[in-house]
């Protein structure tokens, strides 16, 4: 693709984000504390997940394995 191809596609996809989120009858400034507080919860979700959620699958994996007739790990090396 050139440059140009992908400048306005990315120009629209900010345009269908205005559009679904409705932020474009917003003012200047709401818009950017709109955008500010949007990001800030993605930002604060995508940090979560990527703490969170590999102790959850190792913690779900143990569980399974344990009810599914797994081994148990020995606690003595």
């Amino acid at each position: 693709m050139d440059i140009k191809r992908v400048k306005d596609y990315i120009y629209w996809l900010y345009y269908q984000y205005l559009l679904i989120t409705c932020s474009y009858v917003l003012e200047p400034w709401e818009r950017s504390m709109f955008h500010t507080i949007t990001v800030t919860v993605f930002a604060m979700v995508v940090y979560t997940a990527y703490v969170f959620v590999p102790i959850h699958v190792r913690l779900a994996f143990e569980f399974f394995s344990q009810i599914f007739g797994g081994q148990p790990e020995s606690t003595v090396s």
